[in-house]
């Protein structure tokens, strides 16, 4: 690591220290929502506003980091991290909680919200060589997946370490919650320490319009727009299995603690960051788009088995195995992007297809929560998600299978 770019090692930095809080919060967010009193269908009303305001906030920052200054938004990223985690522990009360939820920067999910990944992802690809854009977004989500596995983990021990000392459950969550908020204050300071060449270039004659204006996209509109459509139904399915729920049904099913539950997503997104790694030499030999597709094609396969497992062990062993595949498309996804829009566009397309998918997996909770909430369809998300996203699949290979980035086209 001594031999990387001093921009890269704190943009790795900062993701480390990020996904480690989000892990925290995926293991507890929703049993601490149920310990305040709610049902499960006020908690999807919840976390479905939770994803829409970090869709909005996303895409407000995103879209004008390359014109505004990508540290700055960052910065303000973080701030509102920081404000919702510390204002989510301050009360029980529903409504206070829509507040903090939807104006801070909150992640049910585990996974990444806000404008950070947006941002960062544009940051590396401006330091870093086409050739080695892949292997760099692979390391980059290795470190979110291994961050976020150890939150999971710590998250797990420490709610069940305070219960064992007296504290209720609630407590104990509120402690990780007010965790959460203190690390959105340190990654605000990293953040602006980052130096000034991970700013975009200055645009060359980019036709003022509506897209423009608001969005950031010139030239890259139509791509964006069509990536966009088909993210936001892959991350329509995935709000169906949020790590938060996941959770949630496994307690429910199994009646497991959290610290068998951080334990389980401590796995699961070890393996996850090993899947990202093997997803590199894979796109060298058969492309991106094909990465992305024909290992996401088996892993929701995966998925919908289970449910169908008849104990703890086994659900837990399908669930790893779809880990061992289930998130080669990502650094693949995300260096496709960087590499078929312009530079100094790349904040806010990486902001657009970003939002587009916070806005997807944003629908899903209205309809989850009820389902939980009934014995007879407590499995039904599983299945559900695992079909839309086999749908995604097949769409995203038709449509993009003959658009190949630089690397990829001959002489690259």
């Amino acid at each position: 690591m001594n031999d990387w770019p001093a921009s890269v090692r704190l943009l790795f930095a900062t993701r480390f220290v990020r996904m480690f809080a989000y892990g925290m919060l995926g293991v507890i967010l929703v049993l601490y929502l149920a310990g305040t009193g709610l049902d499960e269908t006020r908690i999807g009303l919840l976390l479905t506003l939770t994803f829409l305001g970090d869709a909005a906030i996303s895409l407000a920052l995103s879209t004008r980091a390359d014109r505004w200054g990508r540290r700055r938004m960052l910065v303000a990223g973080a701030a509102l991290m920081a404000a919702g985690g510390l204002g989510m522990a301050a009360t029980g009360d529903f409504f206070l909680l829509l507040l903090a939820a939807t104006i801070g920067v909150i992640s049910p999910t585990g996974g990444e919200v806000g404008p950070f990944l947006a941002v960062e992802q544009a940051c590396l690809a401006q330091v870093i060589d086409d050739r080695e854009r892949t292997h760099w977004f692979a390391w980059y989500n290795v470190t979110g997946y291994l961050a976020t596995a150890l939150g999971a983990l710590a998250a797990g021990v420490l709610a069940e370490t305070l219960q064992r000392s007296g504290w209720s459950a609630p407590a104990s969550h509120r402690a990780v919650l007010c965790g959460y908020g203190v690390l959105g204050v340190l990654i605000g300071v990293m953040s602006w320490r980052l130096d000034e060449r991970v700013e975009a270039p200055v645009a060359s004659g980019a036709a003022a319009g509506p897209l423009r204006a608001w969005f950031g996209l010139h030239h890259s509109r139509g791509i964006v727009l069509r990536l966009s459509t088909l993210f936001s139904l892959d991350a329509f399915a995935g709000g169906f299995i949020v790590q938060s729920f996941v959770a949630y049904w496994f307690h429910r099913k199994f009646g497991v603690g959290e610290g068998a539950l951080g334990g389980v997503f401590f796995g699961a997104n070890l393996l996850s960051g090993l899947s990202a790694l093997a997803a590199v030499p894979l796109a060298r030999r058969i492309g991106l788009v094909n990465t992305m597709v024909w290992t996401h094609l088996p892993s929701n396969v995966l998925l919908m088995c289970v449910p169908l497992m008849p104990t703890f062990g086994w659900a837990v062993v399908l669930l790893l195995l779809r880990h061992t595949i289930s998130q080669m498309d990502v650094p693949t996804r995300q260096s496709y992007v960087n590499a078929v829009v312009p530079a100094g566009e790349r904040s806010a397309a990486n902001g657009v297809t970003g939002t587009a998918r916070q806005l997807g997996t944003a629908l899903a909770p209205l309809l989850t929560g009820p389902m939980l909430g009934a014995a007879a369809l407590a499995s039904t998300p599983f299945f559900v998600a695992g079909g839309l996203k086999i749908i995604y699949d097949l769409a995203l290979w038709r449509g993009f299978r003959s658009m190949k980035p630089p690397e990829e086209k001959p002489g690259g």
